[in-house]
């Protein structure tokens, strides 16, 4: 038989994650952010659940004529806009909605030659200090987009760096809010502020925050943007992707025992573990310490010692009739309805549940529930 881990990607669960997008963000369009193979879902398997969407955004071309291949003809949407200007031939080709945050793309538009003209998003840097244009230089850039007629028409975004800040914090989307405002207030074109954070948090009550597109990405999948403020379940999330393995050994220690490269572990009294078939070469984060939550058929427990290449071992003390051949669930779903939020092995890790989602191995195979 192959090696037991697995992953499997639930369609129904990225559904009710967007509809969940919807009702905190009434009368506002979705986008369905499905850049980095949709989170290292795969785009054709988180599909299914997200063709409700009102468009994809994405990063790369490559990705977007997978959009295109999946039947897909609603707006698509470039999230960095254009690397150069032969890539405006397959926007035109595709029918792509691209950003706009510096003067060269807005160069490129004005040579390209196209029979129909483009949709563009015009970001602002209004603080996150990654892309877009500054405030003062916002306005102009406007005008020139206006002036051309390769442009159908322009969306006003920018990127709120701080709508996941701890309740009470000092930072959070006022200040920003406050620049976006005073340079656009007299400038025509939809808005689109929202990320997954915003879209939960903030849209539900402030209609102009949540314009006329919000952009959920990691809500779709199932993690909580502002963990461990709110969890999975206070937002009515669900996981959407589920890792899980088996246990291929047992052993049974005594006090003084250790497990693992390094000894790093070291067991006070008698004790059962199980050797689980899922290491850091699956995607597993290495430095994801003894503690590290996990569930073995259904029943929460920990893990113990070093995550190795291809294996770690969990604590069986909570289940005592597990053995060779158990489920073990690293993240997402377990047996009897069981849950175990990526958010929470990615806390243990310290790390995020993104990074995980997206560092799942190539040798894991990966199936559509």
């Amino acid at each position: 038989m192959p090696r037991p881990i697995e992953a499997w990607v639930h369609a129904d669960a990225l559904a009710h994650n967007l509809n969940c997008a919807r009702r905190h963000a009434p009368d506002a369009k979705v986008w369905a952010v499905v850049k980095a193979n949709a989170y290292g879902h795969g785009i054709e398997r988180a599909y299914p659940g997200l063709q409700s969407a009102d468009g994809f955004a994405l990063l790369d071309l490559a990705e977007a004529e997978r959009i295109r291949a999946l039947g897909w003809r609603g707006p698509i949407l470039l999230l960095e806009g254009c690397f150069e200007a032969r890539d405006l031939e397959l926007c035109s080709r595709l029918n792509l909605w691209h950003t706009v945050h510096h003067e060269a793309q807005i160069d490129w538009l004005a040579t390209h030659k196209t029979t129909w003209p483009h949709h563009v998003y015009l970001k602002m840097n209004s603080g996150m200090n990654r892309l877009g244009f500054t405030p003062s230089a916002f306005r102009h850039a406007w005008q020139r987009l206006s002036g051309l007629t390769q442009v159908e028409s322009i969306t006003l975004t920018t990127h709120l760096s701080d709508a996941d800040a701890a309740p009470g914090s000092a930072r959070g989307i006022a200040h920003q809010l406050a620049v976006f405002d005073a340079a656009t207030h007299d400038l025509a074109g939809e808005r689109s502020l929202c990320n997954s954070a915003a879209t939960l948090r903030y849209a539900p009550d402030q209609a102009t925050l949540r314009g006329d597109w919000v952009r959920p990405g990691i809500m779709l999948y199932g993690s909580s943007p502002d963990f461990p403020h709110h969890t999975i379940s206070q937002w009515a999330l669900q996981p959407t992707m589920t890792l899980r393995s088996q246990l291929i050994a047992t052993q049974q220690l005594q006090a003084g025992d250790t497990v693992g490269y390094g000894s790093s572990f070291v067991a006070d009294g008698p004790m059962r573990i199980g050797i689980v078939a899922c290491g850091y070469a699956d995607g597993y984060p290495r430095h994801a310490g003894t503690g590290t939550p996990v569930l073995v058929n259904g029943v929460r427990t920990r893990t113990v010692g070093r995550v190795s290449m291809d294996m770690l071992a969990a604590d069986l003390t909570p289940v005592p009739e597990a053995g060779i051949g158990s489920e073990v669930t690293l993240w997402g779903r377990g047996p009897h309805g069981a849950v175990m939020p990526i958010d929470e092995v990615a806390q243990a890790a310290g790390t995020i549940g993104y990074e995980l989602m997206c560092a799942v191995a190539p040798r894991v195979p990966m199936h559509s529930a």
